[in-house]
């Protein structure tokens, strides 16, 4: 059962300004959460939309520098610092001087498609960074280590649904091997320190906020701009598409929960989070056209290096233990993200 009482504990998020890590802040801070986030702003893609989320948790950015806690106009219980988990010092200090009880990392260099090109970028942020927060777990004695993962681990893997118990040894990009490596990298320190780890494997989130190089904020720009999409694999590829508040809703669940050890058994979980209900590619793009009452050109091309044709989650771990039942219909989710786009669009 959830501990009703973590939201009275100190919450380390790294990548607060990025779209799952603001939807999770917003919501533990509302909730009653002490939490410090941090993030590095890096111009992956537009820092605007990043400094727009900050602002939202009361974060104006005229009152952020580096290293240093900026504190919310709104939530007393947020501060911010604008870092990079390459910065180990800085990262050792934080971690020391608030003595945090749980670890939210969902910092990392995303985009399978750009690990293909700038490779080294996935090492300095992906594990470099990540065992910076191993090791700060370490040293500061956390009760609880949650780090993001990613359905692309899956890789090559054929058999559907993925399941927590399917080898993952076929990693067919670099970004997959990143969060594979995070993943054993988890396993060792709890095993040699007694850290608590949990592993969240997400598929395919969306929502209000999100990144402008996922398919839908691509889609919608070119939906609304006159432009033309590029559909992968002609078309024939399906997704577990999860909405953000579903994610953050089994991010919850899981907090308050941190494995034991169990005999030899090291204090180690890993968990998929979806909908358990994959979409035709295709499908989710019609929709998407409903939603902005608008048709869009298309460009039809080959699957992409390191693409997966198919993603599709087995959820059952996390129903059965946490009792998690994600609900929003892909219809709904498109519709209020359509909405969130025309609004923030809208007033710039």
């Amino acid at each position: 059962m959830q501990d009703s009482g973590i939201y009275n504990k100190k919450i380390f998020i790294t990548g607060c300004a990025g779209f799952i890590g603001y939807h999770l802040t917003s919501s533990l801070i509302n909730k009653g959460a002490k939490v410090i986030g941090l993030d590095n702003i890096s111009d992956y893609y537009d820092v605007n939309l990043k400094y727009a989320r900050l602002e939202q948790l009361g974060i104006s950015k005229v009152h952020i520098s580096d290293n240093v806690a900026a504190e919310s106009n709104q939530y007393k219980n947020f501060s911010f610092y604008r870092s990079d988990l390459a910065d180990k010092k800085t990262i050792l200090s934080i971690c020391k001087d608030y003595q945090f009880d749980l670890i939210i990392n969902l910092a990392a260099q995303a985009g399978v498609r750009y690990s293909v090109e700038n490779p080294d970028v996935y090492i300095h942020s992906n594990i470099y960074g990540f065992f910076n927060i191993l090791e700060a777990s370490r040293y500061t004695k956390v009760k609880h280590l949650i780090y993001a993962s990613s359905s692309s681990v899956y890789g090559g893997n054929k058999r559907m649904p993925f399941s927590e118990l399917d080898k993952t040894d076929q990693p067919l990009s670099l970004y997959a091997a990143s969060k594979k490596s995070n993943e054993l990298m988890a396993h060792t320190y709890s095993h040699l320190f007694d850290i608590p780890t949990t592993g969240l494997r997400f598929f395919t989130v969306y929502g209000p906020w999100g990144r402008p190089d996922m398919a839908i904020y691509r889609f919608a720009k070119a939906i609304n701009e006159g432009g033309k999409i590029k559909v992968y694999n002609n078309g024939d590829m399906q997704r577990d598409f999860t909405y953000v508040d579903d994610i953050v809703g089994g991010i919850t669940k899981v907090i308050g929960n941190a494995p034991e050890r169990d005999n030899e058994t090291p204090p180690y979980a890993l968990y998929n989070i979806g909908i358990n209900i994959p979409a035709q590619l295709m499908d989710y793009i019609a929709f998407l056209e409903q939603a902005f009452g608008k048709s869009v050109k298309k460009e039809f091309l080959p699957l992409q290096p390191g693409d997966l044709k198919s993603t599709f989650a087995d959820i059952t771990l996390l129903k059965e233990k946490f009792d998690y039942h994600p609900q929003t219909d892909i219809k709904v989710g498109i519709q209020a993200f359509s909405k969130w786009y025309n609004t923030y669009h809208g007033n710039r």
